[in-house]
C-alpha cells in the first residue's frame, strides 16, 4: 500500500492544478480584474507559508542566516520569475482558454533545460542518442507552442456546460480591439513567454539555493516579496474599488482555493513525493493536469475542443517525455536536479 502513496499523491497534485487553471479563468470570464486576483492569491499564500516557515524552519539542526544582499537577490528575482510571469500569464489565460493554458504549461521543463544550457549547468553531447533526444525536446516545444498559438482547427465537440454564466464572457478589463483570432494569437504568445520568464528565473534560482538552502522559508520570502510587488501592479491598474471587493462568489472561491490547497496541501505533498522518488518521477505526472483541465474546460466551462489544441498538446507532453527520459536513463546530477526539482518546488509560489 505505501507504494501506491507517492502515485495518489500525484493524481490529487495534478487535480489542485487542473482545478486551479479551471477556477481563474471561470473568475476571469466573470469579470474579476488579473491584476487584483494575482496579489490576493499571492497574499493567501503569504498567509499560509509564511508562519509554517517560521515554525518548521526552527527545526533545522544548523539555522540558515538571510544576509541583506540574499534578499535583494530573492526580491528582484521574485519581480520577474513569479510576480512579472504571472499578471502575464493570467492575461494570456483572459485571452484564450484552460485547455491551453494546461498545455503550454508542459513546456517549461524544455525550457528550462535550454536555460541551462546556456548557463552551461546542463552539458549536451549531440553524438549520443540523449544528447540527440535533449534537442529535440526544445524543437518539439516550439513546434507544439506554434501550433497553439497558429493553428486552432475544427471544433471537435460541443457540449452544455455547467458554469454557463462564466463562460464566454469577455474580461472587461481586457478589452480591445482585436479580432477573437489576433486575441489567441496573443494570449498564446504571452502564455509562452510567462513559461520562458519562469523557466529562466528556475535556472538562476538554482544558484541562490546554494547559498540560502532553507528551501522552506526561501519560497515564503519569494511568496511575500511577489504578494507585495503585485500590490503594486495591481493598484497601479485598478482603481476602483469595487474589482477589488471579494463576495460569496467564485472569485472567493478561487483565490481561497489557489492559496489553502494549491499553495499549502499541494505544497508538501509535492516535497514529500520529491523525497520519495525524485523530481523525474514528479515532473513525468505534468500531462494529466492538461488532460483534466481540458475536459474540465470543455464540460464545465464550455470551451470549445479544438484540434489545434489537441495536436499541440500532444506535441509538448512528446517535448516532455524528450527530456525526462534520458534524464532518467542518465541519472541526475546535483546541479541540474534543481532547475527540474524548482519546477515543481515552486509552482505552489506561482499558482
Amino acid at each position: 500500500m505505501s507504494e501506491l502513496k507517492p502515485y495518489l499523491a500525484m493524481f490529487i497534485i495534478q487535480l489542485m492544478y487542473s482545478g486551479l487553471t479551471l477556477l481563474s479563468k471561470a473568475a476571469f470570464n466573470g469579470g474579476m480584474n488579473t491584476y487584483v486576483f494575482i496579489f490576493y492569491r499571492q497574499l493567501t499564500g503569504t498567509l499560509i507559508l509564511v508562519p509554517l516557515a517560521l515554525i518548521l524552519e526552527r527545526k533545522r539542526a544548523v539555522p540558515v542566516p538571510l544576509s541583506f544582499w540574499t534578499f535583494c537577490k530573492i526580491f528582484v528575482f521574485s519581480f520577474f520569475g513569479v510576480s512579472l510571469s504571472l499578471n502575464i500569464q493570467a492575461i494570456a489565460l483572459a485571452y484564450t482558454s484552460a485547455t491551453l493554458a494546461a498545455a503550454i504549461v508542459n513546456s517549461l521543463p524544455a525550457s528550462t533545460f535550454f536555460f541551462a544550457v546556456l548557463l552551461r549547468m546542463e552539458k549536451v553531447n549531440i553524438r549520443t542518442k540523449s544528447g540527440i533526444k535533449k534537442i529535440a525536446s526544445v524543437l518539439l516545444c516550439l513546434l507544439g507552442v506554434a501550433t497553439l498559438a497558429f493553428y486552432k482547427g475544427p471544433q471537435l465537440r460541443t457540449t452544455h456546460h455547467v458554469l454557463s454564466r462564466y463562460h464566454n464572457h469577455q474580461n472587461p478589463h481586457h478589452q480591445d480591439h482585436f479580432s477573437s483570432g489576433k486575441r489567441w494569437i496573443l494570449g498564446s504568445l504571452l502564455l509562452f513567454l510567462s513559461v520562458i520568464i519562469w523557466s529562466f528565473w528556475l535556472t538562476i534560482q538554482a544558484q541562490i539555493l546554494k547559498s540560502y538552502p532553507a528551501k522552506l522559508k526561501f519560497t515564503s520570502l519569494q511568496c511575500l516579496s511577489s504578494s507585495i510587488q503585485s500590490f503594486g501592479i495591481a493598484i497601479a491598474f485598478e482603481r476602483d474599488i469595487q474589482q477589488w471587493k471579494l463576495g460569496w462568489n467564485m472569485r472567493l472561491l478561487a483565490v481561497v482555493y489557489c492559496g489553502a490547497l494549491v499553495t499549502g496541501v499541494a505544497y508538501y505533498l509535492q516535497t514529500w513525493v520529491i523525497e520519495k522518488r525524485g523530481p523525474v518521477f514528479s515532473a513525468m505526472w505534468s500531462p494529466l493536469s492538461f488532460i483534466i483541465a481540458t475536459t474540465g474546460s470543455v464540460l464545465i466551462l464550455g470551451e470549445p475542443l479544438r484540434l489545434g489544441s489537441v495536436l499541440g498538446g500532444i506535441l509538448l507532453v512528446l517535448s516532455l517525455y524528450s527530456v525526462l527520459w534520458p534524464k532518467s536513463k542518465e541519472g541526475m546530477t546535483h546541479q541540474t536536479s534543481l532547475p527540474l526539482q524548482s519546477v515543481k518546488e515552486c509552482e505552489e509560489v506561482k499558482t
